[in-house]
């Protein structure tokens, strides 16, 4: 006699089971792993487990003899474990997840454990996220209590992405080939039942052919179909309606009809179904592909970060993964290679081509103490560099999240099409079942009603509109990535095409950055203590206008000998002191703050201006010009012409400022503090407007975090990833119109493939409701209407 283990509920023989009594109960176990979780979990209460589960079965509990330090090791930890909020996070891959109370059963045993504070489990891929602090509970204590109730976990690796879309592939491929065999095979059938519908055919022969269309259906509905089924089961089983709810009604109704009609003498549908499952599965592969792309991208950029690198250690050279390496170690980097993790360069020059982050085709010139940052390419020569940030932090893997974070998050109107969809579903049975019950009223033939009803859900399938936001969502991020655009979130694509207002900063936005003094007025010649002063000042200050001061004093300057102490950072500039003298380098208005005069005719000067002062005395001023992006009017002209407002808002002097702003006929705001910038954002939201900021992510960090939309000019790629909802790697402003280009041709089609999919299903409905459409056409026309979508899709690649 078989009995089912208590546990897993898989069966087995009754002389090979563990017997043990609960109360008036028997319990039944397959072996002492299944009797141990069972304890275990009813020992916590989560007895509800067993009744989620249902019918399914489990996975025996197989012990894992496989050592956990590893997942406590310091290599580990650098390459899978980041800082969130002060806790730790990791992804991993949970292993014999069944169903949804397998998820349910995770969630619930982890969260209950001291030292994990968050826990999101995606059963579509089966990836968990988990939020916890290593200092109360260690990872492998974490992966150890997964083990103890049945599952299995490893690091989530985004290589692993591309081995399971080839897995995913492989399947559709299968199922494709047996469903295209049938569907072929069973056409000739048809053309010899049609035939002899006109000519003439006897019984047997009928029977011969429509037990021959049978067996060709069946693996196509069970096989190929097993996809549909599965969908469908567990949409069921969450209490929703999906498309695949639709297409298992409509081709099981059709099947069971069918085998009755066989017996009876009357026409079968074995055909329409074959045909019904064939086409929709090629929709759903083309769905895979379309992921493929996303995939490819994100694959090509993991591919860039190098396996290994050498690393000068007591002085041997020696070979190690980047995940090992610690920062303030030294690397050699051999021409042609790709460099790994940010760092300093300690040779007297180098050469890298940076053309993969920032899109510049010559190499960029290096000299000692120059960023080195990772992803670029070691031009002609050797270069020692060391190491600033561990690989987590270094811009390729911040690069490369960024677009793993994007690729997995869905824009606001997908979700809306989404729920679409779901109530979309319900009302097409709904209407399915009140053709067929009017139908059999108005005619009384089973055959007919039934023929309509099969139609009606088929021909309703929402393919189209569950694909209409996906594939171009996906198609818009690749492209993107294609031309250095990051978009942190698929979201903000959208976002971006809503956008009516956009804020500039001027230098380094508008303005090539780089500035040169043009004028140097020495009020009073600088002894050797004020001129240390001045260049340490420089030296702590990343603004455009302080660095083109440092530039042009950087051989009048002998090496500073003295440091300033008790640096203030001020809105408009630097304050220090040295012994009791107090030094302050900025702009007009930080003199006029700190009650220092100065000539007022400066206020009139078309240049940027950078003063330097002595306690209340001020000693030196420097005048400097910038120059405008050569492509800033033409993209600032197209983005005008596209209906957006456009703004500068910036720190400098009003009279640079409105002479930039009067050269691209824009509004400005001049003298502009970061309190300020945020608030000119504040106000603009309260008019209603969506705000988008672009700026260098130094100066504009608030202003970029007020907005609906933060753009970071790629100047400091580092400082951009960390604040921009959209990064452009590199400096031009071409790219900024680009990405404004990209997000409205991606929501332009998102809203045709919608206006597609519902203008399909208005028109032909109807059609099915009226009997004109039968089934086969239905799956025809249902997959076109998918087709279509997905090519309209991929016209974002030719429009761009």
């Amino acid at each position: 006699m078989k009995r089912a283990c208590s546990h897993c509920q898989l069966e087995f023989n009754e002389e090979i089971l563990k017997q043990q009594k609960k109360g008036e109960e028997i319990l039944y176990f397959c072996c002492e792993g299944c009797e141990r979780v069972y304890t275990f979990l009813h020992s916590q209460g989560l007895e509800e487990f067993y009744e989620r589960l249902q019918e399914n079965e489990l996975s025996p509990v197989v012990e894992n003899q496989e050592s956990l330090s590893r997942f406590d090791s310091e290599g580990f930890m650098r390459k899978y474990v980041s800082k969130k909020n002060h806790l730790d996070e990791v992804s991993l891959i949970l292993e014999h997840i069944h169903c949804i109370a397998c998820v349910w059963l995770n969630e619930k045993i982890l969260m209950r454990q001291a030292g994990i504070y968050d826990i999101k489990i995606n059963y579509t891929n089966n990836k968990a996220t988990i939020l916890f602090d290593k200092n109360e509970i260690s990872l492998s204590s974490i992966v150890m209590l997964i083990r103890s109730i049945g599952y299995d976990a490893h690091a989530y690796d985004p290589a692993m992405q591309e081995e399971y879309a080839n897995k995913e592939r492989r399947k559709y491929y299968v199922r494709m080939i047996v469903g295209v065999f049938c569907t072929m095979n069973i056409m000739w059938i048809a053309v010899a039942q049609y035939a002899g519908y006109f000519s003439g055919m006897s019984r047997e022969i009928k029977a011969i052919l429509d037990f021959a269309s049978f067996l060709l259906c069946t693996p196509t509905l069970f096989f190929s179909g097993s996809i549909f089924w599965k969908g469908a089961y567990y949409a069921i089983k969450n209490r929703a309606l999906s498309m695949d709810t639709l297409v298992v009604s409509g081709s099981t109704l059709a099947y069971l009809y069918s085998i009755y009609a066989a017996f009876v003498g009357l026409e079968t549908y074995f055909e329409s179904i074959t045909m019904i499952i064939t086409f929709v599965l090629i929709g759903k592969f083309l769905e895979q592909r379309g992921k493929k792309i996303a995939i490819d991208a994100l694959d090509s950029l993991s591919a860039s970060i190098p396996l290994q690198v050498n690393v000068l250690r007591e002085g041997q050279k020696i070979s190690i993964s980047p995940e090992e390496v610690e920062v303030g170690e030294v690397i050699e980097a051999l021409p042609a290679e790709c460099i790994a993790l940010d760092g300093e360069l300690l040779s007297e020059y180098g050469s890298c081509d940076e053309s993969a982050l920032n899109g510049e085709s010559l190499p960029i010139e290096k000299k000692k103490g120059d960023k080195i940052l990772s992803g670029s390419i070691v031009v002609a020569t050797p270069i020692l560099y060391k190491t600033t940030k561990k690989l987590s932090h270094s811009l390729m893997s911040s690069i490369v999240n960024l677009v793993e974070e994007s690729l997995n998050k869905r824009p606001k109107i997908q979700e809306q099409a989404n729920a679409l969809s779901r109530y979309f579903s319900s009302t097409i049975l709904i209407l399915a079942t009140i053709g067929f019950v009017v139908w059999y009223i108005s005619t009384q033939n089973v055959q007919e009603s039934l023929s309509v009803a099969i139609s009606v859900i088929i021909i309703a399938c929402p393919c189209a509109l569950a694909l209409a936001t996906p594939i171009a969502s996906v198609v818009g991020l690749s492209e993107a990535i294609k031309r250095r655009i990051l978009f942190r979130e698929a979201r903000f694509l959208e976002t971006l095409a809503h956008a009516n207002l956009l804020i500039l900063d001027k230098t380094g936005t508008l303005t090539k950055g780089s500035l040169r003094v043009v004028k140097e007025m020495m009020l009073i010649p600088l002894e050797k203590e004020e001129e240390w002063a001045l260049y340490d000042l420089l030296q702590h200050t990343h603004h455009p206008i302080a660095k083109g001061v440092q530039s042009f004093l950087e051989n009048k300057i002998s090496f500073c000998e003295q440091k300033l102490t008790n640096l203030e950072q001020k809105a408009r500039g630097m304050v220090g002191y040295l012994g009791e003298n107090r030094f302050v380098g900025g702009s007009l208005t930080l003199l006029q703050e700190l009650g220092i005069s100065y000539p007022q005719s400066l206020e009139q000067e078309p240049y940027s201006l950078f003063c330097f002062a002595k306690n209340s005395e001020l000693k030196a001023i420097f005048l400097l010009e910038d120059t405008l992006k050569p492509e800033a009017k033409t993209c600032i002209e197209s983005l005008q012409k596209s209906g957006l407002e456009i703004m500068i808002v910036s720190g400098d002097r009003f009279y640079p400022t409105q002479k930039v702003a009067q050269e691209l006929n824009v509004k400005f705001y001049a003298e502009q503090t970061p309190l300020d910038k945020a608030e000119i954002v504040k106000k603009a939201h309260k008019e209603g407007k969506v705000v988008v900021m672009a700026g260098d992510g130094l100066n504009d960090a608030l202003a970029l975090a007020q907005s609906d939309i933060a753009i970071a000019m790629g100047n400091g790629v580092d400082v951009a990833i960390a604040l921009g909802d959209v990064v452009l790697l590199d400096e031009h402003l071409s790219s900024l119109q680009k990405s404004f280009e990209i997000s409205q041709s991606t929501f332009r089609l998102i809203k045709q493939n919608i206006f597609i999919s519902l203008f399909y299903n208005a028109c032909s409905i109807p059609l099915a409701l009226c009997g004109m459409v039968i089934p086969v056409v239905a799956a025809a026309s249902m997959s076109l209407s998918s087709l279509i979508v997905v090519g309209n899709s991929l016209r974002i690649q030719r429009k761009i």
